[in-house]
């Protein structure tokens, strides 16, 4: 049928060829001219639209199968009014709400990685704030259902309620969370020896996560292997470990100076030790406020991610920094050769908002978050200079303009 169509417009167009040969000789040739055209025309249409009804387009899935996105959030640190705000009227917790404007972002990452502050040893263990950090089992389950992935427990209050609250989280997580992967935090030394990996879209991450002490409290005697230590030798074992059992790495340190928002020289010197024993992505968290992210020697940098979830207690100027918080997202590509790299990272700002009452605290997307709202946040009445402008003007100040969404 295709064939007969195209015949058939050759044939109208010498047709009208020779019923023009009588005319004058500019007229014949622009009519034959224009004819022809016509005719031309006409088949290069309807072969390219044969060409593409008979060559079907090749669907590209490649790109989705040989793409990961993987995305990481600061400090979960459940000062009293955040354990507070969880507690109903007949003492039981629920701490979903902390994640309800976060949890799609969350959830539709491939790997979602939280850096939970304080130790999750059950109410049995006292739940309690700040100095001494405890925090009931129920924020496993609402880090569970927002849709993480895994948990870095290796932080300076990791022993605040000793090798007991160290027990408990991992009884805990083992027993109502096998899914989770928990890293800086063991049972045993076969733990600690062992590199955490998560699997997905066929690439296994490892993730490594060390802390630069534990606010001078002694290991137990019994758990020498408690908790991941920022020691050299034992971060380039591990790096070297990884490097053979993983298609890439990932590092976690709990590193760094509170409330400064510059990285520190010893951050450097770490990133860059890091990077040259085989670290393929960097993103640190404990100074509770948010640091630059740059490349060292092509790897991707994050020195401080800042809270994610926190109500502090003090007051005065600098404080509103500590609302103001980071999700790393980062894209990592499958070559063609088969290994893992990194082709795009970013940054997406997020604001810790306060209110008095049940389920009051919440974190948001800053882009979801608006002046009306700014205006409300509690943490006001402890640094009246918080706004919107105010944690855009911070993110342009750390991050750069045009760096962070």
């Amino acid at each position: 049928m295709k064939q007969k169509r195209r015949n058939g417009i050759l044939l109208v167009a010498l047709a009208i060829i020779v019923l023009l040969s009588g005319c004058g000789k500019s007229q014949q040739e622009e009519a034959a001219d224009a004819a022809a055209s016509e005719a031309r025309d006409a088949e290069t249409i309807q072969q390219e639209a044969t060409l593409s009804e008979d060559v079907a387009p090749e669907e590209n899935t490649s790109n989705e199968e040989d793409t990961l996105t993987l995305i990481m959030v600061g400090d979960v640190l459940l000062h009293d009014p955040v354990e507070d705000a969880a507690r109903d009227a007949e003492g039981n917790y629920n701490f979903d709400f902390l994640f309800e404007e976060t949890k799609d972002e969350i959830a539709s990452a491939d790997i979602a990685i939280a850096n939970q502050e304080v130790m999750i040893g059950g109410e049995e263990l006292g739940v309690s704030g700040y100095p001494a950090f405890n925090a009931p089992y129920e924020i496993g389950d609402a880090l569970t259902n927002a849709g993480f992935d895994v948990i870095c427990h290796g932080t300076n209050h990791a022993l605040d309620k000793g090798s007991t609250g160290i027990r408990n989280a991992l009884t805990y997580w083992k027993e109502q969370h096998p899914e989770m992967v928990i890293a800086g935090i063991n049972a045993s030394q076969e733990e600690q020896n062992a590199i955490d990996i998560v699997e997905a879209k066929g690439m296994r991450i490892a993730i490594l996560n060390y802390t630069y002490g534990t606010n001078g409290i002694p290991f137990p005697s019994d758990m020498p292997y408690a908790v991941n230590l920022l020691e050299e030798q034992q971060v380039i074992s591990d790096l070297e470990a990884a490097e053979e059992q993983a298609d890439f790495t990932v590092v976690c340190p709990h590193w760094g100076i509170e409330y400064q928002l510059e990285e520190t020289a010893e951050q450097q010197r770490w990133a860059k030790l890091m990077v040259e024993h085989g670290a393929d992505l960097i993103i640190g968290t404990h100074p509770h406020v948010i640091e630059p992210y740059e490349e060292v020697d092509g790897v991707p940098v994050y020195y401080s991610l800042g809270n994610f979830i926190n109500w502090t207690s003090d007051s005065g100027s600098g404080i509103a920094n500590r609302m103001v918080g980071g999700m790393a997202e980062v894209t990592l590509c499958r070559e063609a050769d088969g290994t893992i790299s990194v082709s795009d990272y970013g940054m997406k700002a997020l604001v810790c908002h306060l209110a008095p009452g049940e389920k009051g605290v919440v974190a948001y997307p800053l882009s979801d978050y608006s002046e009306t709202l700014a205006e409300t946040n509690a943490i006001r009445n402890q640094d009246s200079s918080f706004s919107y402008s105010y944690c855009e003007d911070l993110c342009n100040q750390v991050w750069g303009e045009g760096r962070w969404e």
